[in-house]
C-alpha cells in the first residue's frame, strides 16, 4: 500500500519539486492521448494528477483502465501548472503531480448518482445512498462545520467549569409532549423501557447530586410527526446549572451561541441579545420565534374596524377575537389571483377565514374592504400605519391563535416575496416571560407550555386559583433569524410548588408519583435552586451551513415519515425475538 505524505487539499507551490504519496477517489478523468489527467478526491479536497505515457508507462497502462469513484494510491513529483491553465478556484490550482507509480484499492461500478454533482439526483434516491452522498463537496463540508461546532461546545463550556455527564439512554416511560419510543425488556417480560425525549429528569437529579455545572451533547426521541428540520432522533446540547436565576442562564447561553458563531464560522455576533416577551413577540410578529432580519410587524387594526361599517369583523372583535394587519409594499404585485393564492395558503394550513385587503395607490386607499371605512378613518389608517404609497394593507379577524399563526405565516411569506430578508445577516433575540400553561380543549384541562418542572413566576402565584392563563414562567428561548435555536427554564425545587403546578395540570399524588416518584424522592434530600436549557445542535448547524433542511447536517437520517431508505429501518422482526420478549403483533384495524 502507498501510505499518502499529504492530503488532496494541501499541496501548492511550496511543494514543487518534492516526491509525494496520495491517496484517494477518483472524482474526473480525462484522456488526451499520451497524457491522462485525473482529479483525484479526498475529504481534504482535489489534486490534479497526471499519467504520462512517454515517462511512466505502466503507471500510465494501468490509468487507462480507471474509471471514476476507483480507490488509488500514488506516487509522484509535485510539478507548477502552466500559467494558462491555473485554477484559483481551488487551493492545489497552482499545481499537478507528475505520476511514476500507482495501486489500485478497489474498481467501483458506476455510481446511482453523479458525486460531482448532488443534485443530480432526487433527494430519495441519494438517501437510499447515503454513503455515497456523503462523499459530496456540501455534505463533507457540512459535518468538518458540525465537528467545529461540537468542539466550540465542550471547549467554551469546559472553560466555564462545566463537567460533561453521560445520562441513560435507556430510561422510564414519563409520557407528556411527544410519544416515546419504547424499548420492551426481555428480561421484565411486559415491561418497557423508553428512549429519552429529552435528559430532563437526569440532569435535574445531577443538580440535587451537587453537580452545578452540568453538560452533554446527547441523543434524543420523538416519536411524533416529522417535517423538514425534525428527526425521530435528534441531538441536544443540554446545559443544567445550580444557584442562578434567569439571567445567568441568558448570559452564559449568549456566550456559548457567540462563541459557535465565531469559532465555526468567524462572525462576531452582539456582545448582548435583544430580549422581548412572549406577549410582545406574538403581538409584533405573529409567532414566538420572530425572525428580526425586516420589518413587516403586525398592527393592531381593531379600533379602525369599531369605527367602520364591516359587521364581519366587528362581530370577531364582539365575541372575543382579534383583527390584527400588515402593510406590504409593492402593492402592483398583488393581483387578484395572488391575493386569493395568499388566501387559499392562510385557509389551508393556517384556519384563517378569509384574507381582507386594501391598497394604497396614488394617494387613495381603494379596492378589497375599503368602502366599508369612511374617509376620516381611512386618513388615520395611513397616518397611524405609515402607509406609504403603492403599499396593500392585509387583515386578518379571527380568534387570536389563528390571527397570530396566520400572519406569521404570512409575514414571512410576503417578506419572502419581497426580497426583504438579508440571508447574510445574522439576528439573535431572547424570547421571554412565556405563559405556563396553555388549555387543551379537546381534554378541557390544562397543559404545560414547556414541562411541568417549569417554575412560575413567583409573583403570580395568586393567579393558580383566579386565572391561570395569566401566570408567567421563568421560561425562555433564544432565537436566530426565525428558527428556536434552544430554550429552557428555572426549575421548580420546592416540594410544594411542585404539587401546586401538578394539582393544576390535573396530576393526583399517585401519578406524579407513578410518573416522577425518583424526582419528587430526590428532592426531599435538598435540591439546590437550578435551571438550565438545551440547544438544537443538529438546527444550529443547518443555519451556519445554509441549509433548510436538518437531514443535510446529520450522518445518515430518516426521510419525514421516519423511515431509512439506504437499511430500510424500521424493519419487521423474526417471530422467535418477538417470543423471546412475550409479544405479538396486533394487526391494525382498517
Amino acid at each position: 500500500m502507498i501510505k499518502r505524505t499529504h492530503t488532496c487539499g494541501e499541496l501548492n507551490k511550496s511543494n514543487i519539486g518534492h516526491e509525494i504519496h496520495l491517496n484517494g477517489w477518483i472524482s474526473k478523468s480525462r484522456d488526451l492521448g499520451g497524457l491522462i489527467f485525473i482529479d483525484l478526491r479526498d475529504r481534504y479536497g482535489k489534486t490534479q494528477i497526471v499519467f504520462n505515457e512517454e515517462n511512466h508507462i505502466n503507471a500510465f497502462n494501468t490509468a487507462k483502465k480507471l474509471g471514476l469513484e476507483d480507490v488509488i494510491g500514488i506516487k509522484g513529483v509535485v510539478v507548477a501548472r502552466p500559467e494558462d491553465a491555473i485554477n484559483k478556484d481551488i487551493a492545489t490550482g497552482e499545481i499537478d503531480v507528475e505520476v511514476n507509480e500507482i495501486s489500485v484499492y478497489n474498481e467501483s461500478e458506476p455510481t446511482p448518482f453523479d458525486i460531482n454533482d448532488r443534485n443530480s439526483a432526487m433527494e430519495d434516491h441519494r438517501l437510499r445512498y447515503r454513503y455515497l452522498e456523503l462523499r459530496t463537496e456540501d455534505l463533507q463540508k457540512n459535518f468538518v462545520l458540525r465537528h467545529k461546532v461540537t468542539q466550540a461546545v465542550r471547549e467554551y463550556m469546559s472553560d466555564d467549569d462545566f463537567i460533561e455527564v453521560e445520562t441513560p439512554i435507556l430510561m422510564k416511560s414519563t409520557p407528556e409532549g411527544a410519544r416515546d419510543f419504547l424499548v420492551p425488556s426481555r428480561i421484565h417480560q411486559g415491561r418497557f423501557y423508553a428512549l429519552p425525549q429529552s435528559p430532563q429528569t437526569y440532569k435535574q437529579l445531577l443538580m440535587v447530586s451537587g453537580f452545578d455545572r452540568y453538560f452533554q451533547i446527547c441523543k434524543c426521541f420523538r416519536d411524533e410527526d416529522f417535517r423538514a428540520d425534525r428527526q425521530p432522533e435528534f441531538t441536544q446540547i443540554d446545559i443544567e446549572m445550580s444557584f442562578v436565576d434567569q439571567n445567568d442562564i441568558m448570559s452564559m447561553a449568549t456566550g456559548l451561541v457567540r462563541n459557535i458563531w465565531k469559532k465555526a464560522i468567524g462572525v462576531e455576533l452582539p456582545s448582548e441579545f435583544p430580549v422581548i416577551t412572549y406577549h410582545d413577540a406574538m403581538e409584533r410578529f405573529g409567532s414566538d420565534k420572530p425572525d428580526l432580519r425586516f420589518g413587516l410587524e403586525l398592527n393592531e387594526f381593531s379600533d379602525y374596524i369599531d369605527k367602520s361599517d364591516f359587521n364581519t369583523f366587528k362581530d370577531i372583535i364582539k365575541s372575543g377575537g382579534k383583527v390584527k394587519a400588515i402593510v406590504c409594499p409593492n402593492a402592483n404585485n398583488y393581483s387578484r389571483k395572488v391575493i386569493d393564492e395568499l388566501t387559499d395558503y392562510l385557509k389551508t394550513y393556517f384556519g384563517a377565514k378569509g384574507l381582507a385587503w386594501m391598497k394604497y395607490v396614488d394617494s387613495t386607499l381603494d379596492g378589497g374592504i375599503s368602502r366599508f371605512f369612511p374617509d376620516q378613518v381611512k386618513n388615520s389608517i395611513i397616518s397611524d400605519l405609515d402607509v406609504q404609497d403603492n403599499s396593500i394593507i392585509f387583515i386578518v379577524g379571527d380568534n387570536k391563535n389563528t390571527v397570530y399563526s396566520s400572519l406569521g405565516a404570512l409575514r414571512l411569506k410576503l417578506a419572502d416575496n419581497e426580497n426583504l430578508i438579508d440571508n447574510s445577516h445574522w439576528s439573535p433575540l431572547w424570547v421571554t416571560d412565556f405563559p405556563l400553561v396553555e388549555w387543551n380543549e379537546e381534554k378541557s384541562r390544562w397543559d404545560s407550555l414547556h414541562h411541568p418542572f417549569t417554575s412560575p413566576d413567583l409573583n403570580d402565584i395568586d393567579l393558580f386559583d383566579t386565572d391561570p392563563s395569566k401566570i408567567n414562567s421563568l421560561g425562555y428561548d433564544i432565537v436566530m433569524n426565525g428558527y428556536e435555536l434552544g430554550g429552557g427554564s428555572i426549575r421548580i425545587h420546592d416540594r410544594h410548588l411542585q404539587s401546586k403546578v401538578f394539582n393544576l395540570l390535573g396530576i393526583d399524588e399517585k401519578e406524579a408519583e407513578e410518573k416522577f416518584g425518583f424526582l419528587l424522592g430526590a428532592f426531599k434530600y435538598g435540591a439546590p435552586p437550578h435551571g438550565g436549557l438545551a440547544f438544537g445542535l443538529d438546527r444550529i448547524v443547518m443555519l451556519l451551513a445554509g441549509c433548510n433542511q436538518i437531514r443535510d447536517v446529520i450522518a445518515f437520517p430518516k426521510t419525514t415519515s421516519a423511515m431509512s431508505l439506504m437499511d430500510n429501518s424500521p424493519s419487521p422482526v423474526y417471530s422467535d425475538q418477538l417470543d423471546e420478549l412475550g409479544l405479538q403483533i396486533k394487526s391494525k384495524k382498517k
